[in-house]
């Protein structure tokens, strides 16, 4: 494994390795300047270590877990069907949490250099921020010449007992993804109706046996682990924050991570003297991530059983009707107005102009009716009319051409 990480250390371009070296202003690089500054502290508690207090100085809610099973993390010899790996998460940060290990997992987003991966240590005597540059990326890099780079992974795999990927096949999920095929190897607590997911699901394959994923996918029994509520009879839930891992705040991490990944891509590939058509072809899809644009359809109802839908949308600006971009659907899409709310993130804010701008010109171009494209006809004229509102009073520079 070690030859493995060297090798592909050597393979990261050098303009990488001078943004991981570059001053940083990503949340975790600001908690810990004001823990050395005395201005912050983290607690120490048993059960889980600097768990809760990092959540509170991050302002991640608990109601964000997500529990994963599969052995998807360097801290794999830990994590089975009966010690899942927790995660949490807000619009910036995503944290890891492993029963027993020595360390909790950090993603932190940066505005320019997109996501920094860190530990945390868990030692009572004084938590030790690291920062990652080495095994973190040998699955959260892409290696591709015009879209390549540091990234966020919310993998679905088809997982055994032991919590092993049974097809060494991996889907990397996004909002186009259709639920049959999203959170294998995930835990999900809610309510769904008829629709199904390859969450609550172990599969016998092995990696050996050279299953064809989507022909066993199209064939499993995904019942069992539908519409599920409760998980106290599957595994021992008391170890953690929370005993769910609600589906609303699943499909939100979906779609969130997806944008970020874009985001990251136009901010490390456009430069102020990029070729009109590069531009067009990084910011193009991050224009169609942020609305929503192939979403695959809700055809029941979805509830979470955590709070999150709640929580999560209190957190964001209203507009003077009192609507906001954080408003769930849950009935036919995840947002009721589609546009994600990372139109507000920093790392929005500052990308290089030409991306921004483009990015802008675009949504003015689709939410006017300028576009008539076929990729936006998810937006009916009350959606486009209702974004254009909330914008020109949350973020009226949207708007701007």
């Amino acid at each position: 494994m070690r030859k493995k990480f060297v090798v592909l250390l050597f393979l990261i371009p050098s303009t990488a390795f001078a943004l991981l070296q570059s001053r940083n202003e990503d949340p975790l690089t600001t908690l810990q300047t004001k823990i050395t500054q005395g201005r912050a502290t983290l607690e120490f508690e048993p059960e889980h270590g600097y768990l809760k207090s990092l959540l509170k100085n991050l302002d991640i809610p608990v109601s964000s877990q997500g529990l994963v099973f599969s052995k998807s993390s360097f801290q794999f010899p830990r994590i089975s069907p009966s010690t899942p790996r927790a995660i949490y998460f807000n619009d910036d940060t995503y944290v890891g949490f492993v029963q027993g290990g020595p360390v909790l997992e950090v993603i932190s987003i940066d505005p320019k250099a997109g996501p920094l991966f860190y530990t945390v240590s868990q030692d009572k005597q004084a938590p030790k921020f690291e920062r990652q540059t080495n095994q973190c990326l040998v699955c959260h890099y892409y290696f591709d010449a015009k879209l390549g780079g540091p990234r966020l992974v919310v993998l679905s795999l088809l997982t055994n007992a032991s919590g092993n990927d049974a097809t060494g096949t991996p889907l990397f999920t996004s909002d186009q993804t259709p639920l049959d095929f999203r959170w294998g190897g995930w835990y999900v607590t809610g309510t769904h109706g008829n629709q199904k997911h390859l969450g609550n699901l172990m599969v016998r394959a092995t990696p050996g046996d050279n299953v064809d994923l989507i022909d066993y996918i199209s064939h499993l029994d995904k019942r069992q682990g539908a519409n599920v509520t409760d998980l106290t009879d599957r595994f021992d839930t008391k170890p953690y924050l929370s005993p769910h891992s609600d589906i609303v705040a699943l499909m939100t991490l979906v779609h969130q991570a997806n944008v970020h990944n874009l985001m990251t891509v136009a901010s490390l590939k456009i430069k102020p003297d990029s070729p009109a058509k590069l531009i067009s072809d990084i910011a193009e899809p991050l224009v169609e991530a942020l609305l929503f644009s192939g979403e695959a359809p809700l055809v029941s109802p979805v509830t979470g059983t955590s709070g999150f839908a709640e929580e999560f949308s209190q957190r964001g600006p209203r507009d003077h009707q009192g609507r906001s971009l954080r408003d769930f659907d849950l009935k036919h899409r995840l947002l009721r107005y589609p546009l994600s709310y990372l139109i507000y993130s920093k790392s929005l804010d500052e990308m290089p102009q030409p991306a921004k701008s483009y990015v802008y010109r675009r949504l003015n171009e689709v939410l006017t009716g300028e576009d008539t494209s076929p990729k936006f006809a998810h937006l009916s004229k009350g959606d486009r009319e209702a974004i254009m509102e909330i914008l020109q009073d949350t973020k009226p520079e949207a708007l701007a051409r």
